[in-house]
């Protein structure tokens, strides 16, 4: 690649907009490049998606990355995804290191796109798998019940609190109108790991697990459609479950775990309170 002119892209996400950055360099040995960059913007949605892709392909872009932002990146990703252009889904935390080592300490929308089109370029990150339809779907179904689950986590709460009858009887409803909803939900992800008969193989092992449950394996599957195709390492660090060295000279520190995909650790995390108690292996 000492030669070879490449055009790489970052986008920074936003609830409302997409602000894309390509940045164009000639790679060579050291790596001191005669950079041209096109900035845009264009809304957050399918359409404005479509147009980004088309500037993109015009531009000659070979990789693209953004940010991992609670699912504000889903409707970009996955339109990118369609396209067949390479796009890496990466983690925040890392693209902010990185911009702070090259000097870039002020933060706008603009400047976090050019950020990430510079990672791009420097780091070329393996390109993301993008969940299929059924996955997205399952993951969002998923998701839902988790809001439900809260919903009424809430709701019970503040009937603790409530001593009239009239407001007591109107959060009673809405609960019962959101367990209707919760199970609703419960019955149509289990219909979805009938259809598949891959996730059903997975969640039959993944529940052999004392502490996991059909909640917890069908949440893995969601989110972590990699499981199975890595080994017991890659899917850790993955995750964010494997414990990072803090060590120098003669000092050894603690082990520390973080990152990775927040919805499956939490979901894991407390599969690991209930393992603690019944799963003699972990108890």
């Amino acid at each position: 690649m000492s030669s070879q002119t490449t055009a790489y892209a970052g986008i920074d996400v936003s609830k409302d907009w997409l602000d894309v950055h390509v940045r164009s360099s000639t790679l060579r040995p050291v790596r001191q490049a005669q950079d041209t960059a096109e900035r845009f913007r264009v809304p957050n949605d399918s359409k404005g998606a479509v147009g980004a892709v088309e500037r993109m392909r015009r531009a000659g872009v070979g990789l693209v990355v953004m940010e991992s932002t609670g699912r504000l990146e889903e409707v970009a990703a996955s339109v990118i995804g369609s396209s067949g252009l390479p796009l890496a889904v990466v983690n925040p935390g890392r693209v902010r290191d990185f911009a702070r080592a090259s000097g870039r300490l002020a933060k706008t929308d603009a400047v976090d796109a050019e950020a990430l089109a510079h990672y791009a370029d420097a780091m070329e990150p393996e390109p993301t798998r993008r969940p299929g339809p059924q996955e997205r779907a399952l993951r969002e179904l998923m998701d839902r019940r988790k809001e439900l689950s809260g919903m009424i986590a809430a709701e019970q709460n503040r009937l603790r609190r409530i001593t009239g009858q009239s407001v007591r009887r109107r959060i009673k409803a809405h609960v019962r109108w959101l367990e209707g909803e919760l199970k609703r939900m419960e019955e149509e992800a289990e219909e979805a790991m009938r259809s598949n008969q891959e996730w059903r193989r997975k969640e039959q092992l993944l529940v052999s697990v004392p502490g996991v449950g059909a909640v917890v394996a069908r949440t893995v599957i969601a989110e972590l459609p990699e499981l199975g195709s890595l080994d017991g390492k890659q899917v850790a660090s993955m995750v964010g479950v494997a414990p990072f060295n803090r060590d120098s000279g003669q000092m050894r520190g603690k082990r520390t775990v973080y990152g990775g995909r927040g919805q499956v650790r939490s979901t894991l995390y407390m599969a690991a309170l209930t393992a603690s108690r019944f799963n003699p292996g972990l108890k």
